[in-house]
């Protein structure tokens, strides 16, 4: 036999009880884990799930503290100054009358109030408001408010309305009775119809009985209503300061202040001021010669259009046709009815007093500047007219 073999054959032989115990140890372990790789695959399993729900709970949390973090800035923006509280220095310029509405916010206030170029910006008006302990103080109304004012003086004028326990009814120059009763209800509370039923009795605020309404009476100016005033406590109000301008003119027959108020109502509606002692002249003219060309006519488009309930400049020859409209200065003679607006202090002298002139005839040829020119008669108007004409058609769409 090969030495070589025989060593193999040795080296291979094992015990009995050995070889007993090892079989016993491969069988126990067989029993034990019978699939090894199903349970890797398992585990392999087990451990994705576990990262999946790792990263979705990470997730959640890092949305959960973006979404905190945004909060706290929006709630801290204002202390920390990150955007700048840029203000105006005022005390401001162009008048802007501000309604402020009911349910509006102080954020929405200082937006609007941006808008309309009143305050420099939002956090200048909100911080002025927080120094004034104004928050949650700020009243439905109508507010007289100017361009580029310094954010603690708009904030001032806003709040006064609670502190002084107040109204404010800003009421611009030459409006008609139905805005001027739209603006009141809006800066009081007060429903319209309260002031449009009183308007049906003007001989109850003392003005004369061919007035049809109390318009012309309802002066303009900045007013301060007691927050209990009633609507006739207020139309008195206005109605007193027109009768005390009228007497500052020297007027003081009713008659005559009918008179003198229903031509200062035209005055501001056909002229720039300073224009008003010109025109008034040359409306005494027209009454005084019914002989002349005019016929003793007035011959105004803007009695015609407030007749027609309009803001025009452009009266079709129908609509000067139409004697129906007691306003249609040009197919009826002499004045209208009566007032087409409320008029001021400056209308009101010069009607009272008007320019003595040859003229019966004007014309604004310039919309933006108001420039007015006069003629003696009706050739010269129509030169005059052509200007006017030639103005519209440069200046397109501004003549409607």
């Amino acid at each position: 036999m090969n030495p070589i073999f025989a060593d193999e054959d040795h080296s291979s032989e094992v015990p009995a009880e050995h070889a007993d115990q090892d079989h016993r140890g491969a069988v126990d372990a067989s029993w034990h884990n019978p699939e090894p790789s199903v349970s890797r695959r398992a585990r392999r399993k087990r451990r994705k799930v576990r990262r999946r729900r790792r990263t979705v709970v990470m997730f959640i949390v890092v949305l959960a503290f973006i979404a905190a973090a945004a909060l706290a800035f929006q709630v801290i923006r204002p202390m920390l100054s990150l955007d700048t509280a840029k203000d105006y220095p005022g005390p401001g310029g162009a008048d802007v009358t501000y309604t402020l509405k009911a349910g509006a916010t102080a954020r929405s206030v200082a937006s609007d109030l941006v808008s309309r170029s009143v305050v420099a910006s939002e956090n200048a008006f909100l911080n002025a408001l927080d120094t004034a302990q104004g928050s949650g103080k700020l009243l439905p109304g109508v507010y007289p408010l100017k361009k580029e004012m310094k954010a603690a003086d708009a904030v001032t004028v806003l709040l006064a309305a609670s502190t002084q326990q107040v109204h404010y009814a800003p009421i611009a120059q030459n409006l008609r009775q139905s805005e001027v009763f739209d603006l009141l209800a809006a800066s009081t509370g007060l429903p319209v119809s309260d002031f449009t039923a009183l308007a049906k009795n003007p001989s109850a605020f003392g003005l004369p009985a061919q007035a049809p309404s109390l318009e012309g009476y309802l002066a303009p100016g900045q007013y301060q209503f007691p927050v209990n005033a009633t609507a006739k406590d207020i139309l008195t109000t206005l109605v007193k300061a027109t009768k005390d301008e009228l007497a500052q003119a020297g007027v003081t027959d009713p008659q005559e202040q009918f008179r003198v108020v229903t031509i200062a109502s035209i005055l501001e509606a056909e002229g720039r001021q300073d224009y008003y002692p010109q025109i008034a002249g040359a409306i005494m003219n027209r009454l005084n010669n019914p002989g002349a060309e005019t016929g003793g006519r007035l011959e105004s488009d803007a009695t015609v259009a407030y007749g027609l309930g309009l803001k025009t400049y452009n009266i079709t020859d129908a609509q000067k046709a139409d004697a129906s409209n007691p306003y249609n200065t040009f197919a009826n003679k002499g004045l209208p009815i009566g007032p087409i607006g409320s008029p001021k202090l400056p209308a009101i002298q010069a009607a009272a007093h008007p320019q003595s002139n040859p003229y019966y005839f004007w014309v604004t040829v310039n919309l933006d500047t108001g420039e007015t020119l006069f003629a003696t008669t009706f050739a010269e108007h129509q030169a005059n007219v052509q200007k006017y004409q030639q103005w519209c058609t440069a200046n397109q769409g501004k003549c409607s």
